[in-house]
């Protein structure tokens, strides 16, 4: 009892319910173990009862909470209205985003008055804060501030007040785009992946040619080097800070001033041999050769000098981002001498701010300068293929994806230390899909580092993701609530939910999204706890849904009609963890999985099942009257699906950039590691062949897809060259 009371009060869960008709207990020695990564001693039972006293104590005492979140144009919090009468306030203001450095505002406020309006002795109006407007409350502006009190009796605490708008900013209706993994799409220029540079062309092109709003693309934080690197973008270095490797070279102004043109062109024609391999050849993507060139070439972009207004950039650059890309940098440039896991460098270096990691910053002052330079270079080509997307008309642009979490080994876990919990990995529990839960290798942030940091990790690593965003898409959104940990050594079926402060991620996230002006989507597929869809939708944080999972589960059974799929969602036919729409109606996603071992019964059950499925599907689509063409026709099925898409509210239309030339290959296949080439193929048509982008951009079965989402006029005079033809 004394455990689960323990945990009770650390968000630490003592069972969890994978059905509404079922609860499963948590092992003790899980429960033990992840109180252990939040600093509780819980190994003995007087070690239980000791923790106990002090944790019920610390609640019964506390004055605030550690962070007190306040919603605008809302009545303030319980944290603020059930503070003892007349208890004096004092909110230090933060600086607005890039204003100069000032002495902080402070506002004066007096908690719960018992004579309205009249001063208290002891309020802070003496030290120079301004004084409230009539009433006690007087919501401050937005931002993340500083809260004092101090009551009648002399009792004192310090929180984070988070004072966010009501909901995040809001797309427009009906708005389509693509989903795409950028390293998947090669142009005639690629080095032999793809980059910013063809993000920009995509979102110029689709953005013109077919009335296109977004582009939405995989997470491009920064990878942990090696070789071989490990290719999936959801498990980074950092997610603070984008990979160089998916820049344009050509695009770095410096480029043309390179002394060394033979070496430069030497690059050039290698990383043309790699497109040549990946397009024509069979080849996988390979990210280590691709930023081996790269690597070289900026090497030598590097040592040209900076204009005087490019430097003056570059310093402003350094001074935004401040600590964090000094760590990140320093980081990078330690990898390149001991090595890519930290933990495993000379002692001294496993501390980012020990004596021995400060004269190894003087010593590779070089390296840390490189890689900070790499850095400011990869955000201007972000803000460059934003830019783009937005002059093209997209009324959203560029979509980013925030992976739920980073390497062990990383940037990220060496510069914050004390903000994840060491031990533990996320996952996720057993499922009806997964009955051996799942285990991504991946520290969590512990949700007391947080909150004592005024969630400055979070807040900072929004801030660079949405600089040059028009939308975030957040993996597992879920997480803002609570996240699977599973202690190191143990299967995914012993770990536990801890809970985080889902209302101070939530304000900082509204608040950080606003700051943007950027929209919010929250992967929320798979088994989501009651009241997480609720309180995302009231925040304006859009869901995501996708085709073949949208039935009336409660009810039939059947296609969930499209009048009652949600509004605020992004409604798509697929994504990068699922079989290509294509594949899905062929079947071909089972033979897959069959041929490398994955499936749990019989293939013909399995085939037949699906087929079932798709059968129904189809049916409906039909009877809907979407799919005129009749059975039997696979791209027209394509279409009817897209078609389907439309009829639902939802407000943005996603639309997976294989489907459109029939690719039936998965981007990633859960379960697999070196079975299958996840994160490496290119897209490609029906028969595999790889398509670059200007071939996509000349597809004539590309074009008839989008038709169905853009229909546009006769003789609207707008069209897309033939292949071969001269563009602009």
């Amino acid at each position: 009892m004394g455990l689960s009371r323990l945990a009770a009060l650390h968000g630490v869960a003592t069972s969890y319910s994978p059905s509404p008709d079922v609860t499963v207990s948590v092992p003790d020695d899980t429960v033990t173990a992840v109180l252990a990564a939040l600093g509780v001693d819980a190994g003995t039972p007087e070690a239980v009862r000791k923790a106990l006293d002090a944790a019920e104590s610390a609640a019964v005492s506390r004055l605030l909470p550690p962070t007190v979140v306040v919603w605008s144009g809302e009545p303030p919090p319980v944290a603020l209205t059930a503070l003892p009468p007349d208890t004096a306030l004092t909110i230090e203001l933060e600086p607005a985003p890039g204003a100069a450095a000032t002495p902080p505002e402070r506002l004066a406020r007096v908690a719960n008055p018992t004579t309205p309006d009249a001063p208290v002795s002891g309020a802070p109006e003496a030290a120079g804060a301004t004084p409230p407007a009539p009433g006690w409350w007087d919501e401050p502006p937005p931002g993340v501030h500083r809260l004092s009190a101090r009551t009648p009796d002399n009792r004192h605490a310090a929180a984070t007040l988070v004072v966010a708008p009501a909901r995040v900013p809001q797309p427009p209706d009906r708005v389509h785009g693509f989903l795409v993994q950028l390293y998947s799409l090669l142009s005639a220029r690629s080095w032999g992946m793809g980059d910013l540079g063809d993000l920009a062309d995509l979102a110029a092109w689709s953005g013109r040619s077919l009335g296109s709003g977004f582009v939405q693309v995989n997470p491009l934080h920064a990878a942990v080097p090696g070789s071989p690197t490990d290719p999936s973008p959801y498990r980074p270095s950092s997610r603070r800070f984008p990979d160089p490797v998916h820049l344009h070279i050509e695009s770095v102004p410096e480029y043309g001033h390179v002394r060394d043109r033979t070496a430069l062109d030497d690059f050039r024609q290698d990383a043309a041999g790699l497109s040549e391999a990946v397009l024509n050849k069979g080849a996988l993507i390979d990210r280590d050769a691709v930023w081996e060139l790269k690597r070289q070439a900026l090497e030598l972009i590097h040592e040209v000098p900076l204009t005087p207004g490019r430097r003056a950039a570059y310093c402003d650059f350094l001074a935004e981002q401040g600590q964090a890309l000094e760590d990140h940098a320093l980081w990078c440039a330690l990898a390149e001498v001991h090595g890519c896991d930290w933990h495993s460098w000379p002692e001294g270096l496993r501390d980012p701010r020990s004596p021995h990691t400060a004269r190894a910053r003087a010593e590779l002052l070089d390296r840390v300068d490189f890689h900070s330079w790499l850095a400011w270079l990869t955000a201007t080509q972000l803000a460059a293929a934003q830019q783009a997307a937005r002059d093209a008309g997209m009324a959203v642009g560029i979509v980013h994806d925030l992976a739920v979490g980073v390497h062990p080994a990383g940037a990220d876990t060496w510069a914050q230390q004390d903000a994840f919990a060491r031990g533990m990995s996320v996952g996720a529990p057993p499922d009806a899909f997964n009955a051996r839960g799942q285990d991504w290798g991946l520290p969590p942030w512990r949700p007391d580092a947080l909150a004592a940091s005024g969630y400055a990790p979070y807040r900072g690593l929004l801030r660079g993701l949405l600089a040059h965003a028009g939308a975030l898409r957040i993996d597992h959104v879920m997480g803002l609530f609570r996240l699977w940990w599973v202690p190191e050594g143990r299967p995914p079926t012993e770990g536990t939910y801890v809970g985080q402060d889902a209302e101070a991620m939530l304000a900082v996230l509204v608040l950080e999204a606003h700051r943007a002006g950027a929209v919010v989507i929250g992967e929320d597929l798979g088994t989501v706890e009651p009241g997480v869809r609720e309180a995302l939708a009231r925040r304006g944080v859009l869901g995501t849904s996708v085709l073949w999972f949208e039935r009336d589960w409660d009810g039939t059974g059947e296609p969930l009609p499209p009048e009652r799929w949600r509004r605020d969602c992004v409604a798509t036919a697929t994504t990068h963890d699922l079989p290509s729409t294509a594949a899905r109606l062929t079947g071909d996603h089972v033979t897959l999985r069959h041929r490398l071992g994955l499936l749990t019964r019989p293939l013909e059950q399995e085939l037949t099942e699906d087929a079932t499925g798709t059968a129904e599907w189809l049916a409906y689509l039909a009877r809907l009257r979407l799919l005129p063409e009749g059975d039997g026709d696979e791209e027209a099925a394509i279409r009817a699906v897209h078609r389907f898409l439309l009829l639902t509210p939802a407000r943005m239309t996603g639309v997976w950039l294989p489907d459109t030339v029939g690719d039936r290959r998965p981007q990633n296949l859960p379960g697999t590691w070196d079975q299958y080439p996840n994160w490496r193929l290119p897209v490609a048509d029906a028969d595999g062949h790889p398509v670059t982008l200007e071939e996509l951009a000349a597809s004539p079965r590309l074009h008839r897809l989008m038709e169905v989402l853009s229909p546009r006029p006769e003789h609207s005079g707008s069209r897309t060259p033939p292949p071969g033809a001269r563009r602009p």
